[in-house]
């Protein structure tokens, strides 16, 4: 389809998650793009508690929702929107509701082939008396996304043994996890744009794991793109994750992330999450596996923008 550049788009960022600085920076990004390339009535909308009036009052063409984390990648907006008759990118209410639930993801995923990490949901306050499970292993909140709150817990970690209240973690910020044993290896993500998985990255840090600090601060990981992986396991990622983003229903781009054991080759390859609102930065890793494939940020912004139209 031939896209109309005098739609009005209102690019919906910021919010109240712990996303939040991100979002903006996704935001700012995606509106800057779309007027280099000649849309000529972009407004950027911080949102707040009164989003819905002021997006009625601002009565857009199309909504780009760059937001990230709860309520804008949770179904909570994206159902606010239904109901005003908006179009708008990326996921709709029942994939969002879905992916960003860590439980709900694997009971649609795992009983069509797509190995991920065996888990257990936990109240935190239970975690005080004993591990849940086998150390080592990881805590995570259940509806999160972009690795906030997340903790690896070993026999060397400091938290204690069994894990003290006095220790920072995430058993601090909510009332339940989810357990799941650490699987040592690589850190790698798949891109998913329409219905085609773009490329492998490689994540590699300089200590820890990819956490949140890690995913947006510059110079804490150097991407490798594409990574340096045997074919056949890129393209087990690839198809993976491609077929992950159709079993959910994605709109638009989602990122699949991955951990891979590369001692036992395939066998050791396991699906963490399916990230619905990927970022958007320049540190962000759809736009980097997009110009990889000869598609540049602003084509990108564009093709979003055009399958939710369609």
């Amino acid at each position: 389809m031939t896209l109309d550049r005098n739609l009005h788009v209102v690019v919906l960022m910021g919010g109240w998650s712990n996303e939040r600085d991100v979002s903006l920076t996704s935001g700012r990004g995606v509106a800057a793009a779309l007027r280099e390339r000649g849309w000529s009535n972009v407004i950027e909308l911080d949102m707040d508690r009164d989003v819905a009036r002021r997006l009625a009052d601002l009565k857009p063409d199309i909504v780009f929702n760059a937001l990230h984390g709860t309520p804008g990648e949770d179904g909570t907006v994206q159902g606010m929107m239904d109901l005003m008759g908006l179009r708008y990118t990326h996921s709709g209410v029942e994939t969002s509701v879905i992916a960003i639930d860590k439980e709900l993801t694997k009971m649609v995923l795992v009983p069509h082939g797509i190995r991920m990490p065996a888990g257990t949901v936990v109240d935190s306050e239970s975690i005080y008396a004993a591990d849940p499970i086998a150390r080592p292993y990881v805590l995570k909140p259940v509806n999160e996304g972009s690795s906030v709150g997340v903790a690896i817990v070993t026999e060397e970690s400091n938290y204690g043994n069994p894990i003290a209240r006095s220790a920072a973690g995430p058993w601090q910020e909510f009332d339940k996890l989810l357990a799941e044993p650490f699987i040592k290896g690589r850190e790698l993500t798949v891109a998913v744009l329409g219905d085609e998985a773009l490329a492998v990255t490689e994540l590699k840090i300089e200590s820890g794991f990819y956490d949140y600090e890690h995913k947006y601060t510059d110079g804490r990981t150097v991407h490798v793109c594409p990574a340096d992986v045997p074919a056949d396991i890129a393209k087990v990622m690839m198809d993976m994750a491609a077929k992950s983003h159709r079993l959910l229903g994605c709109k638009g781009a989602s990122r699949s992330d991955f951990r891979w054991d590369d001692e036992q080759g395939e066998a050791g390859l396991y699906l963490l999450e399916v990230n619905t609102q990927p970022g958007m930065t320049p540190l962000s890793l759809v736009p980097e596996q997009a110009k990889l494939r000869g598609i540049a940020y602003g084509e990108l912004v564009e093709r979003l923008i055009e399958e939710a139209l369609a």
